[in-house]
């Protein structure tokens, strides 16, 4: 059952009992993210993310972890491109030891001047990681020049010389502009009542006031082209993009269904016609990145240099295929049955479904149910597949961004001259 409550400073408490497990989550998500920061500031919602873990007026950092710890249970959060989530998950049981630990580490955390210094060195580890892990890097490479001047392209982290300057001053700043109760969500799941989480909710955050600034968000121009980063890798890798779906596009599961058939598992047309036909790559699949007002399908692969042009004519090959074509009638099917089931497994703990209230919260402002998602999956046809592949075929609007030893072979001459689907 899903219970939704809203406070009167405006906080959103959405929650879903799931009668007969043992666990429960509880999440408190920001509606703010590294698009919402200024590019000389980049970073700083990561970095605040982090800081919350370091200490209260009453608990250490220490006594944060071990709290949760001691019960089993799961601490943790993540700052994506819009939001920022702080959650736990814990037996039904340990309920308010959670709510109490979250709401601590939430309204009074300290922002200690040694803590600051010492987090911001794992954060700089964390970014030197992130780079020295080319099958990751390679999407900051594709967004950053994809969504060029635009806080969308810009990496979570941030970068060294943005992280770096922050001071305790600028993470109060940023708290006090963006972390206000008509931009939060508290999202409950698991063995338990909304009448608990809501009197929570209402003790501990009922007081917080005032309204987050304002803060534009224009959706980002699209730079197509080739984005080549050259480096000594064993590997060559790209990552290939075209304009897709925003969050709430009425086209979404067209395109949810068009990622499944074409590179969403080892049964799809990327997976099998790449790797297993060919063996041209290890890892390859497609991906949607889809935000509040934009959004872009991309496509993956690991390959060596020789076969990068081979590799790339492949995947625009498919989706040139399903542009003209459309999917197989047993294609489409199995991509419904596929989509479906992974919706029900990744719904079977709280932690999913409370990650799925917030989200439905916050883009949509309603639940959808499954048999209502199940319906619309099934209802799509191959020609609006057809429709929506037409669209993400245009020329003038892809990027290819390639990591490795680009400059052999002339790669990035010969792919820059192949760049574009055609007619």
């Amino acid at each position: 059952m899903i219970e939704r409550s809203q406070l009167a400073n405006g906080i959103r408490v959405v929650t879903e009992r799931m009668e007969g497990v043992p666990s429960a989550t509880l999440g408190i998500w920001v509606e703010s993210g590294s698009r919402h920061e200024a590019p000389e500031r980049s970073g700083i919602s990561h970095f605040i993310e982090h800081l919350l873990f370091k200490g209260t007026d009453t608990r250490s950092a220490a006594d944060i972890a071990e709290e949760i710890d001691s019960v089993g249970g799961v601490l943790n959060a993540f700052t994506g491109k819009e939001c920022t989530c702080y959650y736990a998950r814990v037996l039904a049981e340990d309920v308010d030891l959670a709510a109490g630990v979250l709401s601590d580490l939430f309204l009074n955390s300290v922002f200690d001047e040694e803590e600051i210094d010492r987090e911001r060195g794992v954060i700089l580890q964390e970014i030197s990681q992130g780079e020295d892990t080319p099958d990751e890097f390679i999407h900051d490479v594709f967004n950053v020049n994809y969504w060029r001047d635009h806080p969308l392209g810009l990496p979570i982290c941030g970068y060294v010389d943005t992280v770096s300057p922050l001071r305790r001053s600028d993470f109060l700043d940023f708290m006090a502009e963006r972390y206000r109760p008509d931009r939060i969500v508290v999202a409950a799941a698991g063995n338990l009542r909304h009448s608990d989480v809501l009197a929570w909710v209402e003790r501990d955050f009922g007081s917080l006031g005032g309204l987050s600034s304002v803060i534009a968000e224009d959706p980002p121009a699209v730079h197509q082209g080739l984005f080549a980063v050259d480096k000594s890798l064993e590997q060559l890798h790209l990552c290939l993009g075209t304009p897709g779906i925003s969050q709430g596009s009425e086209d979404r599961y067209t395109a949810y269904l068009l990622n499944t058939a074409l590179g969403g598992g080892m049964s799809s047309r990327l997976f099998q016609e790449i790797r297993e036909k060919r063996g041209r790559a290890y890892s390859v699949y497609s991906f949607l990145s889809c935000y509040r007002d934009t959004g872009y399908l991309g496509v993956y692969a690991g390959t060596s240099t020789e076969w990068a042009e081979e590799v790339v004519s492949l995947v625009i090959d498919e989706l040139r295929d399903v542009a003209r074509h459309g999917l197989r009638p047993d294609e489409l099917e199995r991509s419904k049955r596929q989509l479906k089931g992974g919706m029900l497994l990744g719904l079977e703990t709280s932690d999913s479904r409370m990650s799925r209230l917030a989200k439905n919260e916050i883009y949509f402002g309603r639940h959808f149910t499954i048999d209502e998602v199940s319906k619309r999956i099934d209802s799509t046809s191959n020609e609006e597949i057809i429709e929506f592949a037409e669209r993400l075929t245009r020329a003038d609007s892809i990027g290819l961004a390639l990591l490795g030893k680009v400059g052999e072979r002339d790669l990035g001459a010969n792919l820059s001259n192949g760049l574009g689907f055609g007619n």
